[in-house]
């Protein structure tokens, strides 16, 4: 027996034995699979592959703690780093009720809807945030609900920008709320360190708005060194997103533009950002078709196409999304 079967048996079956102890609220898998062609100058190359498989656990152990797990079958388990295939673990703790504190493998808290969007729902991405080395570390951190829909957090957690547990750490403070029933954010800003030793802060903005059948998000990501001569607006990405629901469709819209200038690098040469180099000009778009023949999240069948200026080159790809709920209360 593989691996890989072994590792689906053994969550299978604990998640089937803390379902009879009545801790297991929600045991699903979903998978993503698409045909992909991309069309760049004289070349066209296809792909059809399977994209994403995942196993997501949500228990509640009793009324103060509760858990989540979620592992990706699709990527392989490295013995240097036993836990890269698995997204969450973590476990929460809430003394009172707008309190909560969590410590476990997490997403690493970092504004901005593309960025928060679970990756099966993302068709194609910014530079920045394509370009981190990880996006879920073992943190620790606390939330403070201050007011109705009002969310303080404040994390720290290893870096983004490195791979391994090492002195590298990520410190990270938000706020999620909203302004106006139809504005809701997620603001962060962070304090990262890089491979190199050095700090560089995000000033993460995401607003998503909803009016009636109209979803808008706009995000924008500003990062600076303190060394930099300009702070703000010399290193951004701005990206917005348009979804209009028509009864059991999607139609959807994208477009980002990421900018840093050639001056942001130290006194050697080297980027204060290591994802988005000095000189970028990056414009990138799409657009997308969603089809839901249940009526629901369940299932879901896509058509996108996008485009950037760096390649010049145009992607198409069409698949399928599916849910299979195993314990639902």
């Amino acid at each position: 027996m593989s691996k890989l079967r072994i590792l689906i048996a053994g969550i299978l079956l604990l998640a089937g034995q803390a379902a009879f102890a009545g801790e297991v609220d929600s045991l699903f898998v979903d998978a993503r699979g698409s045909f992909r062609a991309a069309i760049g100058g004289s070349s066209f190359e296809t792909v059809l592959a399977p994209e994403y498989l995942n196993i997501h656990i949500f228990g509640t152990i009793n009324e103060q703690f509760s858990y989540r797990v979620r592992q990706r079958l699709n990527v392989p388990i490295d013995s240097s780093n036993p836990f890269r295939a698995t997204d969450w673990m973590c476990l929460n703790w809430k003394p009172k009720d707008n309190i909560k504190l969590y410590a476990g493998k997490t997403a690493i808290m970092i504004g901005g809807y593309e960025y928060d969007s679970a990756p099966a729902d993302v068709y194609f991405y910014s530079l920045f945030c394509n370009g981190f080395s990880q996006y879920f570390a073992f943190s620790a951190g606390a939330e403070y609900t201050f007011a109705p829909g009002q969310t303080l957090a404040v994390q720290i957690c290893n870096s983004p920008l490195t791979t391994s547990y090492d002195e590298n750490y990520a410190y990270n403070l938000g706020w999620i709320g909203h302004f106006a029933p139809w504005w809701e954010t997620i603001w962060t800003y962070n304090l990262v360190d890089d491979p190199r030793g050095s700090k560089i802060q995000y000033i993460a903005l995401g607003n998503h708005c909803v009016w009636g059948p109209l979803a808008f998000d706009l995000d924008f990501f500003n990062r600076a060194s303190s060394r930099q001569r300009q702070y703000l607006l010399s290193d951004f990405s701005l990206i917005s997103k348009m979804i209009y629901r028509i009864g059991n469709w999607n139609l959807c819209a994208k477009l980002g533009y990421e900018h840093n200038d050639y001056s942001n690098v130290d006194e050697d040469g080297f980027a204060y950002d290591t994802i988005v180099a000095p000189g970028t000009n990056y414009w990138y778009g799409g657009w997308g078709v969603e089809y839901f023949p249940l009526g629901n999240e369940r299932i879901r069948l896509h058509l996108a196409g996008f485009t950037d200026n760096l390649t010049r080159g145009h992607t198409i790809t069409t698949g399928v999304k599916w849910r299979f709920d195993i314990i639902k209360r």
